[in-house]
C-alpha cells in the first residue's frame, strides 16, 4: 500500500472525502446571474398577484423560498445540473437575446461556482411587464 506525504493511503488530502450541492445551493446561484441580465425584470408567476403573495411570503419566517430562488428549479446529481427558469421580462426587449444572455450567465457562474456540468437551462417566459405597469410590491409593516 502507497502512502501520500500525508499519511493517508495514495489519495491526496483534497481527494479524500465527497462533496455534495444541495439543490438550493444551485438555485441561488442561478437566480442571481438570471437577475444580473438587463430585460430580466422579474423571475417567478409572470402575474403581479402572484409576485406580490410571493414578495410577502418572503418576509415571513420560515417562508417557502428565498427570494433569490423564486423562479428557479434544478436538479442536481453527482456531476451534472439542469435548471428551469421562469422569468418575467421587460417589454421592448427581444425575449430571444434575453433567454440566450440568461442561459448563458447562469451556465457561466453555475459551472465556476460548483464544477457542475450545467446540462440545458430551460427558460419559460410567463409575462411581459408593461411600461406602465407598476410593481406590486406591498410595503412591509416590520420595520
Amino acid at each position: 500500500m502507497t502512502e501520500s506525504a500525508s499519511g493517508g493511503p495514495g489519495k491526496a488530502p483534497a481527494d479524500r472525502g465527497r462533496t455534495s450541492i444541495a439543490d438550493g445551493v444551485v438555485e441561488k446561484i442561478a437566480g442571481l446571474a438570471a437577475r444580473e441580465v438587463a430585460g430580466v425584470h422579474a423571475m417567478g408567476s409572470g402575474s403581479g398577484l402572484s409576485r406580490t403573495f410571493g414578495a410577502v411570503r418572503d418576509r415571513v419566517p420560515g417562508g417557502s423560498k428565498s427570494a433569490v430562488s423564486r423562479g428557479v428549479k434544478a436538479e442536481v446529481g453527482e456531476v451534472q445540473t439542469a435548471l428551469d427558469l421562469e422569468i418575467v421580462v421587460d417589454y421592448g426587449v427581444s425575449i430571444r437575446e434575453v433567454a440566450r444572455a440568461v442561459r448563458e450567465n447562469v451556465i457561466s457562474a453555475v459551472e465556476r461556482m460548483t464544477s457542475l456540468e450545467v446540462v440545458e437551462v430551460n427558460i419559460a417566459v410567463s409575462d411581459v411587464k408593461l411600461p406602465d405597469e407598476e410593481d406590486e410590491e406591498p410595503e412591509s409593516r416590520l420595520q
